[in-house]
Formats: structure tokens, C-alpha cells, sequence
């Protein structure tokens, strides 16, 4: 038998293998499309656009459906009512975390994004209570995003209405605020140290896009000192980027609708005036303004399909056994986009969240920041900072594009991990 004889039997031995271990690895997992051997569906997504990906798969196999990346099965779970009832409803059951490659190697799975079991129920309350002493949701936190908002126009103003690239200077705005909360301390806009740590930030955001990621006494304590450190890092990261990225988007988004730009800030004329700073108070006076922020955040979509989960125990879900242990990606794109809950999603129009009167309307499907168990530690904080930060940029400025609004293009370069807006410039011209 010749060489290339053996090969070829050697191989196809190979892929009949792997076809059987998939095949009998389904057992009753929920259908989807055949795998190939070795790779799964890799080959089958869009990893520029894995959200449409999911979306076209729902449409032939339904809204729980196994992908394979690699030899190793995911549930996805797309749509509302099977999202929440993931994430709300049977939140114990899937309350583990999938696996994050890199994150794991940066890491070594400490801190609490992604922890599991015993480990991050104990970080997760830990971080809550130690949050809440610091002042999150109480005044003392908005005292000082407002104080950073304050700083960050005298920032702005130093461009003197000149083009300029936002990226770091609304990098540095809520990541100062997660300083002030976490180490007691802020930092000038242009310390060296600071400005490499944002640049660090924003790289990490892209690398996690990239296709291919995947009581010191006391033996059984998690407040070691490396656990620790890692919770910190993960609140700060998490407090940091996320909010900058929306800002960034936010603006994008208003550059491009001068419509909506032009209510806010009628908005802002009437309710607040020039002779204060914005509060939380005001929100409620101030539905459309209210409403263009859900809607940046909704449009925005950052975390399209969720950090990744994991059954915590062989689960028997809608007629199927989900075995322990397996990885579940729930889409919040197909929530934050359902198109009968928000008609034409892919519009930019802050009337989504607005009642045939103007008032503001609350919906269940706005969950930008996940629901259930596993809801993201500082979602208050990621409510209160865009309003704040927005309100009084655009109090203070104008904002102009170089080219026209009709032109700008308001689509995420990525849209892996993280949807992250393309590249503009802007001049922030004084009211």
C-alpha cells in the first residue's frame, strides 16, 4: 500500500470520526447546520457580522439552535421570549459562564466577568456591596460624573472648534469616574500613564473582536490578593470602555441626525438652561432626551450577543437536554432589533422609546446590558453616565461634521464581541 493509499484512508478515518463524535455528541441538543469535521460552522459565519449570522440561522432552524465551533457545541438562543426565559426565568440554570480564551490566559479565570459558580457569586456580591459603599446609585456617584462632565467640556473647549479625533478625550471622561470610585482618585486628560492605559483600553476592545479568541489564612476564600486585583481590573475595564464607546457612537449617531441633535438641545434649553449643570432629576422632565439615550444605546448594540454562558446542570429546555457544562450565547441583537417591538430597527430613531403623546415609554426589550442573574455589576452607572455626559456636551457645543451628515456612515467596523463604531472627526463649536 503506497503512501498517498494510507493518507487518504488515514484521513477519511479521521473525518468519519469526527462526524460521529458531533453527530452522537448532539444527542438531543436543538438542530442547526451540519458541521464540518474539525472546524464546525466556523466556515458558515460572518465573523465581521456574527449577529446576522445568528439571525439568518433562526430563520431556518428556529430560536434555539447548536452551532459548533470546533468539535465543541453552543446553543445560541435568539429572540425575546427565549432570551428571558434564558436569562430571567431559568437564570440559576444557566447562570455559568462559557469559555473566553484570551480573557482566561490574561487572567488565569480570575476576577468576576468570567468566574463561575461559588467563586462568582461571592466576587459578584462582593463588588455590588463594595460598589454601593462607594456611592454607586447614590448622589455622591453623580456628584461626581457631574464634576468629570465638567471637566471634560473644559477639555473640548481647548480644541477651540477645531477638527478632532474624540476617541481618548471620551475615553478619559468615564474612565476618570471609575477612578474617583475605585481608587479615590482622578487623572488629568493628558498624564502619559493615563493616556497608555486608555490606549491599552481601546486596543483590548478591538482585540476582542478578533475572530480567532476565543483571606489569605483561608485555602477556600476568593478575596485572594490576584483574585482581587482581577475583580478591579474587570470593573474598571468594564466601567471604562463600555461607556466611552458609547459616547463615541452616541456622537456619531448625533452628527449624522441633526434632527434629533436639534430636539435634545431645545430640550436642554428649556428644562435645564445655561447656568447649571444637567442632573438626574431632569430626566424625567426631559422625555426626549431620555429617549435619544435608550435609543444610542439600543442602536448601538455593544455586547451583541451577550458574554457568553454556560448550563450549570443538565437542563431539559423546550424539549431538548442541554448537558452541563455547555456553552449558551444568548443575541441581545435580536432584542435590542426586534422589528415589532421597535419597527425598522436599523433606523436610528429615538421615537422607539416615546409614546404617540411624547411621553417617555419604558419596554422590556431594552436590555443592552443583559437581565436575569448576570446583569452587568455597574448597570447603574451605565445609565446615568451617557445622559449626564451627553446633556452637557450638548449644552456647551455644537457639533459639526466635516463632511456632510448625510455621508457619515454609522455602521460598527466590527461587530464580533463588541460593536464598535468607525473612525470620524468632529469640531465641538461653543454654544
Amino acid at each position: 500500500m503506497d503512501l498517498v493509499t494510507v493518507l487518504v484512508l488515514t484521513v477519511s478515518c479521521l473525518l468519519l470520526l469526527s462526524l460521529w463524535r458531533q453527530s452522537s455528541g448532539r444527542g438531543k441538543l436543538p438542530p442547526g447546520p451540519t458541521p464540518l469535521p474539525f472546524v464546525g460552522n466556523i466556515l458558515q459565519i460572518d465573523m465581521k457580522d456574527i449577529s446576522k449570522s445568528l439571525t439568518n440561522f433562526s430563520k431556518v432552524y428556529g430560536p434555539v439552535f447548536t452551532l459548533y465551533f470546533g468539535m465543541k457545541p453552543t446553543v445560541v438562543v435568539h429572540g425575546y421570549e427565549a432570551v428571558k426565559e434564558v436569562l430571567d426565568d431559568r437564570g440559576e440554570e444557566f447562570s455559568g459562564r462559557g469559555d473566553f480564551p484570551i480573557v482566561e490566559r490574561m487572567n488565569n479565570g480570575l476576577g468576576i466577568v468570567f468566574s463561575n459558580g461559588k467563586k462568582w457569586k461571592e466576587l459578584r456580591r462582593f463588588s455590588l456591596m463594595t460598589l454601593r459603599n462607594f456611592g454607586m446609585g447614590k448622589r455622591s456617584i453623580e456628584d461626581r460624573i457631574q464634576e468629570e462632565a465638567r471637566c471634560l467640556v473644559e477639555e473640548l473647549r481647548k480644541t477651540d472648534g477645531s477638527l478632532c479625533d474624540p476617541t481618548f478625550i471620551l475615553s478619559s471622561a468615564p474612565s476618570n469616574v471609575i477612578c474617583s470610585v475605585v481608587f479615590h482618585n482622578r487623572f488629568d486628560y493628558e498624564d502619559k500613564n493615563f493616556l497608555s492605559l486608555m490606549e491599552k483600553l481601546n486596543e483590548n476592545f478591538k482585540i476582542f473582536n478578533s475572530p480567532w479568541m476565543q483571606e489569605k489564612n483561608n485555602p477556600q476564600s476568593e478575596f485572594t490578593t490576584e483574585s482581587l486585583m482581577a475583580t478591579v481590573a474587570d470593573v474598571f475595564v468594564a466601567g471604562s470602555e463600555t461607556t466611552s464607546t458609547t459616547l463615541r457612537y452616541g456622537l456619531l449617531l448625533l452628527l449624522k441626525h441633526t434632527e434629533v441633535t436639534a430636539k435634545v438641545q431645545k430640550e436642554i434649553d428649556h428644562v435645564i438652561g445655561r447656568n447649571r449643570s444637567p442632573c438626574m432629576q431632569d430626566r424625567t422632565r426631559m422625555p426626549y432626551t431620555d429617549a435619544t439615550v435608550h435609543e444610542i444605546q439600543r442602536y448601538v448594540n455593544l455586547i451583541p450577543n451577550n458574554v457568553p454562558h454556560a448550563a450549570t446542570c443538565d437542563v431539559r429546555f423546550r424539549n431538548y437536554v442541554i448537558p452541563k457544562g455547555t456553552q449558551i450565547v444568548t443575541s441581545l441583537t435580536s432584542v435590542l432589533h426586534d422589528d415589532k417591538e421597535f419597527p425598522n430597527p436599523k433606523i436610528f430613531d429615538p421615537g422607539h422609546f416615546l409614546d404617540e403623546k411624547g411621553n417617555f415609554k419604558k419596554s422590556d426589550y431594552f436590555m443592552p446590558f443583559s437581565t436575569g442573574k448576570q446583569i452587568c455589576v455597574g448597570e447603574g452607572l451605565a445609565q446615568m453616565e451617557p445622559f449626564l455626559f451627553l446633556t452637557t456636551i450638548l449644552q456647551n457645543f455644537n457639533l459639526k461634521s466635516p463632511v456632510d451628515p448625510k455621508d457619515l456612515d454609522t455602521t460598527p467596523v466590527a461587530n464580533g464581541f463588541v460593536s464598535v463604531p468607525s473612525k470620524f472627526q468632529i469640531c465641538f463649536i461653543p454654544v
